[in-house]
């Protein structure tokens, strides 16, 4: 696997290395031992998908207050997203700041996102399916987002005239900073 850190601490964009032959192919998407070399979370309690019938669904922001905080690894295993975080954490270099990847199928990229993030991500392509580890269990209340069009973090989405959201994601309030 090859890491890649992002501009945002903590974050990392890792690609698989595949082994290719006759038949396809054969690629690690986690190595406990590799993830723990750089102090990353190796246990995950919780996973998730996310099927999305439509290019231009948008989802998030989310991510859970403390103590709830969550490290995720997110891969697509179908279609393809433009994957967003954005750093929560107060004292932090890149405060408010946003991260953008394409993650796919095809590319087999996986996003690593460290606690005090907000996670969304927005489809490319119809039937797209997004995969998560998820560090520690969902709890409902401490369940918390920031809008996807907040000017406090100045999000540059790829299909800004075409978005499909649930109410929630689009009724959270602006950041305050």
């Amino acid at each position: 696997m090859i890491f890649t850190p992002a501009p945002l601490p903590g974050v990392f964009v890792i690609e698989a290395e595949p082994h290719r032959d006759e038949r396809g192919l054969f690629a690690r998407t986690f190595c406990k031992e590799t993830f723990e070399a750089r102090g990353l979370a190796t246990g995950f309690a919780q996973c998730s998908t996310s099927f999305n019938a439509r290019a231009h669904t948008l989802r998030g922001l989310h991510y859970q207050a403390a103590p709830h905080g969550e490290r995720k690894l997110v891969r697509v295993t179908r279609g393809s997203v433009h994957d967003v975080v954005v750093d929560l954490r107060p004292g932090s270099g890149t405060y408010c700041r946003w991260f953008g990847v394409e993650l796919s199928a095809e590319n087999r990229r996986q996003l690593y996102i460290p606690e005090g993030l907000a996670h969304g991500f927005q489809t490319l392509a119809e039937g797209s399916e997004v995969f998560y580890q998820i560090s520690v269990p969902y709890v409902a209340a401490a369940a918390r987002g920031v809008r996807w069009d907040d000017r406090a973090f100045g999000i540059e989405w790829p299909a800004a005239d075409a978005r499909i959201l649930s109410s929630r994601d689009r009724e959270y309030p602006d950041f305050q900073p």
